[in-house]
């Protein structure tokens, strides 16, 4: 409305400075041709119009025009067209183009009939003033006196008829002015409801979602959104069936159905690769891709549904620079994927991505507790098997040997001596493997040493309690590149791998090697055991109730390192783990110290 208003009054402003400059330009000349002076009542008028009509400029730039000024400025026009007739002596009919500027306003602002009625009082009033001054005569016969007038009714009626024709034009005008108006103003009430149905719903996707952290729960929800927006921006649409699916990118880097509406449970099982048609579009432009024939779109015509559909549509599932899939619809009526609707796909796309990003971490997490939960108990099953396997049978065999001690002590002294000798000796072996086992539970020399002294460490203990001989070879420029993660974990591989050439291997000896290859730390343990083959090993692994092997290669998953296992029968087993390092000292090539001990 205020736009329409505005047009008006600047439409207004210009008319009446053209009209001043065309009244001072037409006495101007009337003044060189008589040689005479400007008339004064006329500069008067043009000061008064243009002093008029400078305020209505300023009060229309500093806000907007009110009624009662409106009405004041037509007065003003008026007045000074009559006044313009009145003074312009010898050429009044000249001037009388100045009423069109009342006229004009008054069929803009007010209406066409308000309009014809100033035109009939302004030639009235033109008419009144021509006989004032005595241009119609009528104190002459009737023949002079209508001979006097004619120019003059002349003059009125050409003023009579622009009258009416600018009345008729100014309605024209002004219908125009108003149905913009309305016009812009259903706009805007669409676009209002539009916004307020997008934000709707989108509260009811984030709502949703923000409640569940369930991967499937998210694919239903965009679908379900999808469907209610497509009801709610078409609900007079005869059909609003369509068919929807998410498709996202497997591990073969092809789109899955992951989730699906309207199709049949063999079409689910499809696979596309996205290279062509809308799919591969919408992948390589990163926006909404809407087709009119998706019959003959070479990988969605692979649904019956779709060819059967008007009109398809697909939106990518983005997060930044990562493509996640596609968000699919088809519908057998055309021309219903507008503007509007792909603006409301695009935000439940967005929303729906996040949500994925989050359901896929929470299952992320629930797969690592999972994981963790059961190397805990892996941990605890090799503890309850080393205890029993070790202190406890000889603890069993303690208790045995103090009863024969008992029995033997009264008839053979020297006999329960030497009982007791090898039984301090079993006490003080048992001793040392619990104590060795307290050690790879935790080992507090690796936190205040380091890695190699919490090998060195374990040699020893283990030494102490067997005949295998172990050979350390180790680099500590190596071990300064590694984190306290990455040696942690190397440790307890290295450990694993030791307890498993101990129960296993009949090996003569063992080398445990600690060293650095590029932006790489390698930490081996090998032997010159029975050895094993690796493919038959793991091919039945799952059903041998233990997660030795597995726990080797995920301690390295976590540090970003990786473990690989290398045995032949007969000829030993090597077991490698590779970790890389994250700092630019490692690629400088150093000599590297070595300790080396047996």
């Amino acid at each position: 409305m205020r736009n329409a208003e505005s047009k008006i009054e600047w439409l207004f402003i210009n008319l009446r400075w053209f009209m001043l400059l065309a009244v001072a330009s037409v006495l101007g000349m009337e003044v060189a041709l008589s040689d005479g002076t400007f008339p004064t009542e006329a500069l008067i008028l043009l000061v008064v119009g243009g002093v008029g009509n400078l305020i209505a400029l300023i009060v229309l730039l500093r806000s907007a025009m009110t009624g009662s000024l409106r009405n004041l400025l037509l007065l003003l026009d008026l007045l000074l067209s009559l006044g313009f007739i009145a003074s312009g002596g010898n050429v009044k009919s000249s001037l009388l183009f100045i009423s069109l500027v009342p006229i004009i306003t008054t069929a803009l602002q007010v209406s066409w009939v308000a309009s014809i009625v100033t035109t009939g009082g302004v030639v009235a009033a033109y008419w009144l003033i021509t006989w004032y001054q005595g241009g119609i005569r009528t104190n002459g016969s009737l023949a002079q006196s209508f001979a006097s007038a004619m120019p003059y009714l002349a003059n009125g009626a050409v003023l009579i008829a622009a009258g009416l024709a600018i009345s008729r034009i100014g309605y024209r005008i002004k219908q125009s002015l108003i149905t913009e108006r309305e016009e812009r103003e259903v706009r805007a009430q669409h676009a209002l409801r539009i916004a307020h149905q997008r934000a709707g719903l989108i509260f009811d996707l984030a709502s949703t979602l923000s409640a569940t952290l369930n991967y499937e729960r998210v694919l239903e929800a965009a679908l379900d959104i999808s469907h209610a927006g497509l009801r709610q921006f078409f609900a007079d649409t005869k059909d609003l069936s369509q068919v929807s699916l998410i498709l996202l990118f497997g591990m073969d880097e092809t789109l899955y159905v992951a989730k699906a509406r309207g199709i049949s449970p063999r079409e689910e099982q499809l696979r596309f690769p996205a290279r062509h048609g809308v799919l591969g579009e919408a992948m390589r432009r990163a926006e909404p891709v809407v087709t009119n024939g998706p019959a003959d779109d070479p990988e969605l015509n692979r649904i019956v549904k779709m060819r059967e559909s008007q009109q398809a549509i697909a939106v990518p599932l983005r997060a930044g620079y990562e493509s996640y899939g596609l968000l699919v619809l088809g519908s057998p009526e055309p021309e219903i994927y507008t503007a509007d609707f792909q603006d409301l796909l695009v935000a439940i796309c967005n929303q729906a991505v996040m949500a994925l990003q989050n359901a896929s971490l929470y299952q992320n997490l629930m797969e690592e507790k999972d994981r963790l939960v059961t190397v805990e108990e892996d941990a605890r099953k090799k503890l309850a098997r080393d205890l029993h396997d070790g202190p406890t049978q000889t603890i069993a065999a303690i208790a045995m040997r103090l009863n024969y001690i008992r029995i033997v002590v009264r008839e053979d002294t020297e006999e329960a001596m030497r009982e007791l000798l090898q039984l301090e000796e079993l006490a003080r072996r048992t001793t040392k493997e619990i104590r060795q086992m307290l050690f790879t539970l935790r080992p507090l020399i690796l936190e205040s040493q380091g890695l190699i002294a919490a090998l060195e460490q374990l040699r020893q203990k283990i030494n102490e309690t067997d005949s295998l001989p172990i050979h350390l070879e180790a680099d500590r420029e190596a071990e300064k590149l590694l984190t306290k993660d990455a040696k942690g974990a190397i440790f307890y591989i290295v450990e694993e791998a030791i307890a498993n050439v101990r129960k296993h291997a009949r090996a003569h000896n063992l080398w445990v090697r600690i060293s650095r290859r590029g932006l790489n730390v390698v930490a081996e343990v090998e032997d010159d055991g029975q050895g094993f083959d690796v493919a038959a090993l793991e091919s039945d692994y799952a059903s041998r109730g233990s997660l030795g092997m597995i726990n080797l290669r995920e301690r390295a998953i976590l540090v970003k390192g990786k473990t690989v296992i290398t045995s032949t029968p007969g000829q030993g087993t090597k077991v490698t783990v590779t970790v890389p390092v994250d700092i630019p000292e490692a690629a400088a090539t150093e000599e590297p110290e070595v300790l080396s001990e047996v």
